[in-house]
């Protein structure tokens, strides 16, 4: 029996491809939401690219029949646009015209197809709750049923022999144990190895079959020593030669920024493995974007950036070297080691021998991730840094995240790496507001 999927605005928006992830049943796309697609699709944002993709998709399928008789997908679907709506019972409005359209629309889909479930489809959680008032099922749009315990787990605990772990300091690795029960190792995955006596920290190479010694960070970089064992598998991530893409995830105060930060210019100003540091945040504003802000670009960027030039002013306070010499951020720029920028401005570069920190990823789309990761060129290395559950844009959640796609999809790369970052090493106080507010 096919289903039928009502789609909101804010799905297709999310996904331009959206229409063709329900196998063989029937979508239908209620003629509000083509209209508030139409809105965006000036908008210079990664909206307004998502509205013109899903316009051109749209007058494709055109091509191939006509939109309110239903067209054919590739995946032996039918794609219907609606005009067509039931009146919603008296005194249900509640002012959102174009939710209460797509909700009219949901009950003429269900009315003619009594026999048959319809699914209104959104990442609206109060249309979701609306839509069950009104007796039609809603749903989520998550076709990867990602388990959020699954992408950020407590470090796993690996047992070895007695002197096994005196040969993992003394020769820097030991063949890959069998892991514990009901664990499977990933690559690049970080555990900490006990044999009774004392433990250390080590990365697993799944390829190799082996369990491979973390660096000691004995010397700090840039005057930075990991404060926990979290911390250790972080830094060592982020100087990996060989891990190119690696993602921090943490609450506010666990040091996600300021080890990236700290591993980058040691990497760039001190090992000189990299051409410069590029540091970018996406904006997303609470109110209005930086176009209302006065001032020039930089000028605009500033309060954006803010949290950046105090992260780096903190490490280069901390390093000798430096601390004497140095204006903080403007002279590194003046330099050429670093650079700030928004993600607004990464389109079309091709980014080759740099070392680029991306931070509050969790604000990206799976999309926006896909643009930045097809920028880096040979010899680049990328660090996504963010919490899943401070989420500021109202398009996605901590599931339809970009972070959390891209843990999810790369997870078990030989490329990459993830670390969850579990304690809060700022302050006590910063650590109490974020366990208990």
């Amino acid at each position: 029996m096919r289903k039928h999927f009502v789609l909101d605005t804010n799905i297709l928006l999310h996904d331009p491809e959206a229409v063709f992830g329900f196998d063989d049943n029937n979508v239908w796309i209620p003629i509000v939401v083509i209209e508030e697609v139409d809105t965006f699709k000036k908008d210079g944002s990664e909206l307004g690219r998502n509205a013109r993709e899903v316009a051109r998709q749209l007058d494709a399928l055109r091509s191939h029949g006509n939109l309110t008789e239903g067209v054919p997908l590739k995946n032996g679907g039918v794609l219907r646009v609606v005009m067509t709506e039931q009146a919603l019972p008296k005194g249900f409005h509640m002012n959102h015209l174009a939710d209460d359209r797509i909700l009219a629309t949901a009950l003429h889909v269900k009315k003619h197809n009594p026999n048959v479930p319809v699914i209104l489809v959104t990442l609206d959680t109060n249309l979701r709750i609306r839509a069950n008032v009104l007796g039609i099922e809603a749903a989520d749009f998550d076709t990867r049923s990602i388990q959020l315990e699954e992408l950020y787990p407590a470090v796993t605990t690996v047992d070895v022999g007695e002197g096994e772990l005196g040969a993992l300091f003394d020769e820097g690795s030991l063949p890959l144990p069998a892991p514990p029960e009901g664990h499977a190792f990933f690559e690049n995955e970080y555990v900490m190895v006990q044999d009774g006596r004392g433990t250390a920290l080590a990365r697993v190479d799944v390829a190799g079959g082996r369990l491979c010694g973390i660096r000691s960070f004995k010397n700090p970089l840039w005057g930075i020593r990991p404060r926990n064992r979290e911390q250790h598998f972080a830094m060592d991530a982020c100087m990996h030669p060989d891990i190119h893409v690696v993602t921090l995830v943490g609450k506010a105060g666990t040091g996600k920024t300021l080890l990236a930060l700290a591993a980058g210019l040691q990497s760039v100003g001190e090992d000189q493995t990299y051409q410069r540091l590029l540091v970018s945040r996406p904006i997303i504003p609470m109110g209005r974007d930086i176009g209302y802000l006065p001032g020039n670009v930089d000028e605009k960027l500033k309060p954006w950036m803010q949290p950046i030039h105090d992260n780096v002013e903190f490490l280069m306070a901390q390093n000798p070297k430096v601390k004497k010499t140095s204006r903080g951020v403007e002279e590194l720029t003046r330099q050429g080691l670093m650079e700030i920028e928004p993600l607004t401005y990464i389109r079309g570069r091709s980014i080759a021998a740099q070392y680029m920190i991306v931070d509050e990823a969790q604000n990206l789309t799976p999309h926006e991730i896909k643009t930045i990761l097809t920028r880096a060129g040979e010899g680049t290395k990328i660090i996504f840094t963010g919490d899943p559950f401070q989420i500021d844009n109202p398009y996605v959640d901590s599931i339809s995240n970009g972070l959390t796609y891209l843990i999810d999809r790369f997870r078990g790369e030989r490329l990459a790496a993830n670390v969850s970052l579990r304690k809060g090493e700022r302050s006590k106080l910063a650590e109490l507001a974020a366990n208990l507010l």
